[in-house]
């Protein structure tokens, strides 16, 4: 196999968490007073770190953006709401990965307390040898994150792959030199994706499986 480090983004590629995020949103939104943004516009800037993405929806009003962080966190982390599934075939693809001995890692715009989350609540943990978070480091689209991934189990950029659903972990991975996958079941769409150009773009991850299989 020419990959030697496999790279996930989290919700929108290995988790169907769309309607989760969006719902915590409007309700955050809501507490803080905030104007109304759109389902469209919240699912654009998933795949963001947190103060990325307010940025975007909210720009100028970065003072109350902790606060706001907070209050999402309130609702996203409730025991009591819905979990949300993972994708098809994602648990068999990262076996795979590990019986190929691939390093496996994610890199995502989620938060440390929420990545750790879903890993507990999934069973994903062992799969991953390394993690990074963008309340760690830089968010998407800088290259940062993947740069400590690759420096973690030491790889080159040649070796590593980034696989995910929206434009900003196709152009990270651009921007740190390595190669992309682009998984269309996510939040941005299939133009948006190939713009980034990706080595491929697949439907969904039961089709990334059986390339990884063929390897």
């Amino acid at each position: 196999m020419k990959y030697k480090c496999f790279v996930f983004d989290w919700d929108g590629t290995l988790m169907d968490s769309e309607a989760k995020i969006v719902s915590c949103m409007h309700a955050a939104i809501r507490d803080m007073n905030f104007a109304a943004r759109s389902d469209a516009q919240i699912r654009n800037i998933i795949g963001l770190g947190f103060k990325e993405a307010l940025a975007v929806l909210y720009p100028g009003k970065e003072e109350g953006f902790e606060k706001f962080v907070a209050q999402y966190r309130i609702y996203f982390l409730d025991e009591k709401s819905e979990a949300s599934p993972l994708f098809s075939h994602v648990e068999p693809l990262l076996e795979l990965l590990n019986k190929k001995s691939c390093f496996v890692a994610v890199a995502t715009g989620k938060g440390r307390q929420g990545l750790d989350t879903v890993l507990k609540d999934t069973s994903l943990e062992p799969y991953f040898h390394v993690t990074r978070c963008a309340d760690e480091t830089f968010s998407k689209p800088n290259p940062q994150m993947l740069n400590e991934i690759m420096d973690f189990v030491g790889v080159d950029a040649n070796e590593t792959i980034m696989v995910g659903d929206t434009e900003y972990d196709l152009n990270m991975a651009r921007n740190a030199g390595c190669d992309a996958i682009g998984i269309a079941h996510g939040v941005h769409d299939t133009d948006r994706l190939q713009a980034c150009e990706p080595i491929k773009i697949y439907p969904d991850i039961k089709s990334l499986y059986h390339w990884v299989d063929n390897q």
